[in-house]
């Protein structure tokens, strides 16, 4: 849980890079693609993947801010060369839209959307993190299936970390650990 929403920010500055990278990575042959088949977000090409995830940093910004469910439309991402522009305008809005809020707001309860109940304000965040993972997750999922090469979040391949196993336990039996 985050205390600070200056804490938060610095997370999501971390979010927002991680969120660029892979975009900035997607080859032009990205721009338009779509899946071949599906119904709704299943549907969605990687144009409409990006504008959603700019558009919705603000949806769970006026949520956070007990200012409603209510996303802006997504910025237009109609080309590569926007995409980009449209995920930092996006961070900066919302950097904005949290920066003046008081820290005490992390634990003030927001009313859900579609059911009874509430929700702390951190965990309204969270979502904002753990959507934003998933639809990058997605679009590297995309670039797999399409031979586009997805960056590795750590800068290396499970298959790099496989191979090394043999020094590290060498070098924990060395150290006693």
């Amino acid at each position: 849980m985050f205390r600070s929403i200056d804490v938060f920010l610095r997370y999501f500055d971390g979010l927002n890079r991680r969120t660029m990278r892979d975009v900035a990575a997607l080859p032009q042959e990205a721009d338009g693609w779509a899946p071949g088949r599906g119904e709704g977000e299943n549907a969605w090409g990687i144009n409409q993947i990006v504008g959603h995830m700019a558009a919705t940093r603000l949806y769970f910004a006026s949520a956070y801010r007990d200012e409603g469910w209510l996303s802006p439309p997504n910025p237009d991402v109609s080309s590569r060369d926007r995409w980009l522009p449209a995920i930092e305008q996006s961070a900066h809005d919302l950097k904005g839209r949290l920066s003046s809020t008081p820290d005490d707001w992390l634990e003030r309860k927001v009313p859900m959307l579609d059911s009874d109940g509430t929700l702390a304000g951190w965990r309204i965040l969270m979502m904002l993190v753990e959507h934003e993972v998933h639809h990058r997750s997605q679009i590297d999922t995309y670039a797999g299936l399409n031979d586009w090469e997805p960056p590795q979040i750590y800068e290396r391949t499970w298959e790099q970390v496989t191979a090394l196993q043999a020094s590290e336990r060498a070098r924990q039996s060395e150290t006693g650990a």
